[in-house]
Parts: C-alpha cells; sequence; structure tokens
C-alpha cells in the first residue's frame, strides 16, 4: 500500500493502493477481510465511516435469528431443499440461493469456531426452530444480539490478523468507467479543512459491505449509526435489482428496536395520544368485534412481525394498519405493559386456541403484560431499561418502520455486480427476494462474503491497472466533490435538517402504503432536491461536510428506489409483500378502513421476474428478466473432482 497525493483542479488527496478495498465493518464486511486474509491476499484495506455503527453491531430483536440448514433432530433436510426454500420467495435467483444454503453450514461453523454461542445439545447437535416462511427448523439464535457477537468475534481474528484499516472515512464516489471499478473517493470525516480532506484509494477490486439504504427512511429501525451507500454504487453503474422489496414492521422509536415475539405475544395495551400526550386511547377496539379478536391478531403480531399485505385481511398485519392510520392523524402511538388492555382481566380462554395454549404452557395467563413479558422473556426488559427506557414507569413510542431492503445491488452467484471488480455482499447485495425466511439475511451476509473473496483470490489478484482511466476518473472526482464542498460549505447549516426532511417524505410516500400519485410527486420533488443540493443547503462547519455526501447518496437512492416503485407499478405490479400498492380497482379488506386502502392482492404471476434498473446521467432505465434457476450440477464426485483440481471450480 502506497501513500502519496494526488492533485487535480485545485484539490488535492492522500493517494492510497492496494489490490482489495472492504467498505464497512459489520458481519459481512468483517468475513470478507479475514477470508480474502486467509486465502493469500494480503494487499487488503479496510475503510469505515465508523468502525463501531453499522446494523451489525447495534441491532437486533426479541430473539434475533440466524438461519441455516438443519443441525438437529430427525427431520429430514438437504442443500437442495433449502434452496427451494430461497428460491420460492419470488424473484430470487436459483444460482444465489443454492449458494446461500451450500455454504450455510461452513459458514455457522465458522462463527461456532469464533466462540459465537449458538446452543447445542448434550450429544452436540445445533438444535433449531421454525421461524417465519420456513418449513424446517433451521433457525437458530444467541439472544436479541446474534449479529453483534458474530461482529464482535469477527472483529477481533480480523485485528488479530493485523488487516489494515482506515476509520472515520466515508466514501463519497465510486471511480468506475461504467464497466469497470477503479476505486474510491473518501472523505476524511475528522479533517481539519481541505489539506487533509480527501483520500482516493486506488484498487482492482471493491468489496462494498454498506448494508441497506437506510439514510433513505425516517421511521426506520435500522440503527441511528447506520446510512448505507447504495447511491454511489447505483450512480457508478451498478445495476440495482428487486428494489421495491422492503420489509417493514412496528418497532419502537427510541431505542430503535423490533417489537416482535413476545413484546406482542404477553397483550400490551396499544393506545394512542396526541402529539403532546393527551388525549389517550385505545384506539383498537374502534375496529375489532370482541376485546379476544383483537388480543388474538395481537398476539399472531408477535410472531408474523413482518407487515404483510397477505395478512391484512383477516389476519395480524391489519395490526401496522391501525397504527399507520393513527400516525396519519397526527397522533404517537404506544404500547403499555403497564395495565391490561381495557384495564380488565384478559380473557386467556376466549383467545384464538394457538395463543391460549402458548400462553397457557408458558405460564403466563397471570398478571399484567410487564408481569408476562418479565416472566417469559426478562432480558427483553432489561434491553430497554438498559437503553433508559423503564417499561414500568413509562409508555413505548413505536412506529411502523423500514426494516430490510430484500433487494439492492444486483450480484452473481460470486457477488460479483454488473461492474468488473466490485463485489457486494450483506443487505448492500440483492440475494432476496419478496418473501424470506427469518434469519436468511445473517446467513446471506456470511456466504457472499465468502463467495467474493474466493473468486477474487483466485481470479482477481495482484496491482490495480488502468493508468490513463484511474487519473481521469480521480481527477474528475475529486474536482466535483472539492467543489461541492466549496459550494455548500459556510454559513448557518441546513444540511442536517434537509437529510430530516428527505426520509421524512420518503417514510410519507414510499414505505410500506404507496399511492402513484404520491410516488409520482415525490420523485419530482426529490429530483428537484439533487439538482438544487449545491444552491440551496448549506454546512456550517467542516464536520458537516459529511452530510452534505450523505444527503447526496441518499438522495440519489431515494430517486432509483422510487422509479423503481412507479415502473413496477406501471408493470401492472400488484400489492406483494411488505408493500401495499394502493388501486381503486381493488378491493377495500375492511369497511372501516379509508378508501384509500383498496388494493389488489398480487397472485404470484410476477414472481419469476426480475426488475432491474441501470442509473446514467440522472435517468433511469428498466429491464424485466426471467429468474436464473436453481442450476442442476453435474453431481457425479469423479467429474466435480476432476474441475476442482483444475479451478478450482471457480469461473
Amino acid at each position: 500500500m502506497t501513500g502519496k497525493t494526488f492533485s487535480a483542479g485545485g484539490f488535492s488527496a492522500r493517494l492510497l493502493a492496494c489490490n482489495t478495498v472492504v467498505v464497512g465493518t459489520g458481519a459481512a464486511g468483517y468475513n470478507a477481510a479475514d477470508r480474502l486474509w486467509k486465502l493469500g491476499v494480503h494487499d487488503l484495506l479496510i475503510v469505515t465511516e465508523n468502525r463501531l455503527g453499522g446494523t451489525s453491531r447495534n441491532t437486533g430483536s426479541d430473539k434475533q435469528t440466524y438461519y441455516k440448514l438443519t443441525l438437529s433432530g430427525a427431520d429430514p433436510d438437504s442443500v437442495r431443499e433449502m434452496a427451494e426454500t430461497l428460491y420460492q420467495g419470488q424473484c430470487v435467483d436459483g444460482d444465489i440461493a443454492l449458494c446461500e444454503a451450500a455454504l450455510s453450514t461452513q459458514g455457522f461453523f465458522k462463527l461456532v469456531e469464533l466462540g459465537v454461542p449458538f446452543p447445542r445439545s448434550r450429544c452436540g447437535e445445533y438444535i433449531g426452530y421454525k421461524t417465519d416462511h420456513d418449513p424446517r427448523r433451521r433457525a437458530t439464535s444467541v439472544g436479541p444480539y446474534t449479529s453483534r457477537q458474530m461482529t464482535e468475534r469477527l472483529e477481533a481474528t480480523v485485528q488479530a490478523k493485523g488487516v489494515p484499516l482506515l476509520d472515520h472515512t466515508q466514501v463519497i464516489r465510486v471511480l468506475s468507467d461504467g464497466q469497470t471499478v477503479y476505486g474510491l473517493l473518501c472523505l476524511s470525516t475528522l479533517s481539519s479543512g481541505e489539506a487533509d480532506r480527501y483520500v482516493i484509494v486506488r484498487c482492482k477490486n471493491v468489496v462494498y459491505a454498506t448494508g441497506g439504504p437506510a439514510g433513505m427512511y425516517a421511521d426506520s429501525v435500522y440503527p441511528v449509526s447506520h446510512y448505507g451507500a447504495s447511491g454511489l454504487a447505483l450512480e457508478a453503474g451498478v445495476r440495482g435489482k428487486n428494489l421495491t422489496e422492503w420489509q417493514y414492521g412496528l418497532a419502537s422509536v427510541s431505542p430503535r428496536w423490533n417489537v416482535s415475539g413476545t413484546y406482542m405475544q404477553v397483550l400490551p395495551r396499544v393506545v394512542s395520544t396526541e402529539a403532546d400526550g393527551s388525549g389517550e386511547r385505545e384506539f383498537l377496539m374502534d375496529f375489532f368485534q370482541t376485546p379476544a379478536e383483537m388480543l388474538s391478531k395481537l398476539f399472531l403480531k408477535g410472531y408474523q412481525w413482518p407487515f404483510d399485505v397477505r395478512k391484512v385481511d383477516g389476519g395480524s398485519s391489519i395490526i401496522d394498519i391501525l397504527a399507520y392510520l393513527e400516525r396519519c392523524k397526527g397522533r404517537r402511538v404506544f404500547l403499555d405493559y403497564r395495565r391490561n388492555p381495557g384495564d380488565g382481566g384478559i380473557p386467556y380462554e376466549s383467545l384464538d386456541r394457538d395463543a391460549y395454549e402458548y400462553l397457557r404452557r408458558a405460564g403466563a395467563c397471570f398478571g399484567t403484560p410487564l408481569e408476562r413479558l418479565e416472566h417469559m422473556n426478562a432480558p427483553a426488559v432489561e434491553f430497554y431499561r438498559d437503553k433508559g427506557v423503564d417499561l414500568s414507569a413509562q409508555p413505548l413510542e413505536i412506529s411502523l418502520c423500514a426494516q430490510h431492503n430484500n433487494g439492492g445491488l444486483g450480484i452473481d452467484c460470486w457477488w460479483q455486480t454488473s461492474l468488473r471488480g466490485f463485489f457486494a455482499v450483506g443487505e448492500a447485495a440483492a440475494s432476496h427476494g419478496v418473501y424470506r425466511p427469518g434469519g436468511t439475511a445473517l446467513n446471506a451476509g456470511q456466504v457472499g462474503s465468502t463467495r467474493a473473496a474466493q473468486y477474487i483470490a483466485a481470479r482477481c489478484q495482484g496491482a490495480p491497472g488502468g493508468d490513463e482511466a484511474f487519473e481521469a476518473l480521480a481527477a474528475q472526482a475529486l474536482q466535483e466533490m472539492g467543489t461541492l464542498a466549496r459550494q455548500t460549505l459556510g454559513g448557518p447549516g441546513s444540511v442536517r435538517q434537509a437529510w430530516k426532511d428527505a426520509g421524512r417524505r420518503m417514510s410519507e410516500c414510499g414505505a410500506a402504503i404507496r399511492n402513484g400519485a404520491q410516488l409520482e410527486e415525490c420523485l419530482d420533488e426529490v429530483r428537484r432536491r439533487l439538482d438544487e443540493l449545491p444552491r440551496t443547503v448549506r454546512a456550517g462547519s467542516e464536520g458537516e461536510l459529511q452530510w452534505v455526501y450523505r444527503l447526496r447518496d441518499t438522495l440519489i437512492s431515494q430517486q432509483v428506489y422510487l422509479s423503481a416503485m412507479l415502473d413496477y407499478m406501471a408493470q401492472g405490479g400488484a400489492s406483494r409483500g411488505s408493500a401495499l400498492y394502493t388501486d381503486p380497482a381493488g378491493r377495500k379488506p375492511y369497511a372501516q378502513l379509508p378508501d384509500a386502502f383498496t388494493f389488489v392482492l398480487d397472485d404470484g404471476s410476477r414472481g419469476a421476474l426480475v426488475q432491474e434498473v441501470l442509473y446514467h446521467d440522472g435517468a433511469c432505465q428498466f429491464q424485466w428478466r426471467p429468474v436464473r434457476p436453481v442450476p442442476e450440477d453435474d453431481d457425479f464426485f469423479e467429474n466435480v473432482w476432476r474441475s476442482y483440481r483444475e479451478t478450482g471450480n471457480i469461473d
């Protein structure tokens, strides 16, 4: 790795060079770095905005799940069957599904060896349980902080190897000619001025482990330390895939945390208030006919946490919509664990059978919601107490929040994108479709980063080339981003508010509830804000420049994602997954709902198609293609062994 100075147009940057840059310090990024090092790629650098930030380290749930091949009990399972489960999620490429199934045990056992304490039986079986969209018992967990423990163990092994890391370094431009990656332009967020503001990393490969574009949404369960950087990759020519497919669900606002599992199964009061906290009322009973019906749906919400349009009519997702509608009225929504709903007793034996039997077997047919929660899952109470929220003294504010992008940057079976040398891993990569079993994201991050490392080690070693192309691209990027800093730096800072406003607009029109006219209006506003950014946004200090570049990335992401939603509607796409597209030609499942909630449920006919988008010169070009099937490879041992000896079966 070299350390020189690169200058262009009156701007300068520290210049580094290496074979591969890993961007991000979550579980996927650290695994990529560790795998690369073990495979002999030592000309390596990790770049991160905040080593202690990100979703892997700072998020979780009631029982955060890791999904892998069944490793206990008498239930039959196989790599092919797991691949088919993933493939059936709609809009999923079969080769990616097969890779995630085939490498799931390799990734899992590596984490075990690193010390992640996944539970096992006395005889050594790694026990599992069923999660959503899971026909087997492939799920496992180490509690609410599974991904954090993964990240910490992976970080330790990477640090022990001495892999160099640049912290407080924000990528602000991917150097690309639309076909090949040549490097990255970065901002040093601790800089004191122009002299030490920029860093250019010249490289042959980039492993992009930046997570999903969390910064697009204000109502978000992503940790506040996670923003994503998908817009920069799309700007560089990486094809987007399945961008319409997200997962939304009810989550607490502060701290940001999924209120899944026992948080709902203990049957708290669900109340709303005016913005100032006055006018409290239990609004769910305005909709349901009996307390038992309401409580049964609330219990089921714990099992079926993600908002799912298939579960609106007669299912638990009506809870999400009713909470969303209260928020649309300008009211705040809370879970209150201090008293039972209606301030009376729970009619346990009148609940749906599954709810009653679960609570009975858990010995939880007693007391207040808080007493039931402490009995069934004491760490769930302790989590909020550790975050400064005492559930015995105050209600918990919630909202319908963005939680996971099932789509993202398009990849092949080695997790390489359409941009040569640019690999996307973790949530940044579009390895999922409309539906996915809970916990597949953690497995996908480990598998994808392993596959990318294997390909780079076998096919992409050596020093970066393309001297003339790099020089031209680096000069252009440095001049453009340096000029943007000069244009926006000085005066009263407005950039943080502009970024908050951008997230609020996206949450209002481009989240779980989507209306075509509102999407068009929001898209026009995003385009205008992006075009006017140098003239209308101000960074009040050197430290606020990072928000200027972050806002730019967010607006690019919003433009492409909103365009994808509109294209989906224009192609006749209907409500599916975690997205309800309003449609006056459809039906309203409940007369009590506003007319805006008339929609058509998707019939699955588009489940074998993938939407791809190319962003170029500020415009989006879309194409739809069939999913790649699950490969029917030759599994005759002698043939596979021969080709493995020749090429490692990496091509």
